[in-house]
């Protein structure tokens, strides 16, 4: 796998982290979960910046938000015991497309 992909995946995870501890500190009223929304988006903007090296920043910011909606939906879900509408489902599935559509067709990713 390139290199711009591992830190992209990278920043992703670190930003899906950092949200969900957003949403679980409480408005920063809860001490470890706030430290974990520090952490989490200083790694994410971290790794992004080190995937600008290799990408350009409207391809790295298109696949960083689109798979970050993502896992944060599911971790919404799962984790916070959030439900969702049709509508937003579709509107999701357009943005895992649009992911899929940058990755496969576009010679910007390589």
């Amino acid at each position: 796998m390139p290199v711009q992909f591992v830190y992209l995946i990278v920043a992703v995870i670190f930003e899906t982290f950092g949200t969900a501890c957003l949403k679980a500190s409480n408005e920063f009223t809860k001490l470890w979960p706030s430290l974990g929304v520090i952490i989490g988006f200083a790694g994410a903007f971290y790794f992004l910046a080190l995937t600008l090296r290799y990408m350009p920043i409207g391809v790295v910011y298109a696949i960083w938000s689109g798979l970050g909606i993502v896992f944060i939906t599911l971790i919404g879900l799962f984790f916070f015991k959030q439900s969702l509408d049709a509508a937003a489902y579709i509107g999701i599935g357009f943005i895992i497309l649009g992911v899929i559509v940058i990755n496969m067709f576009s010679s910007s990713t390589h």
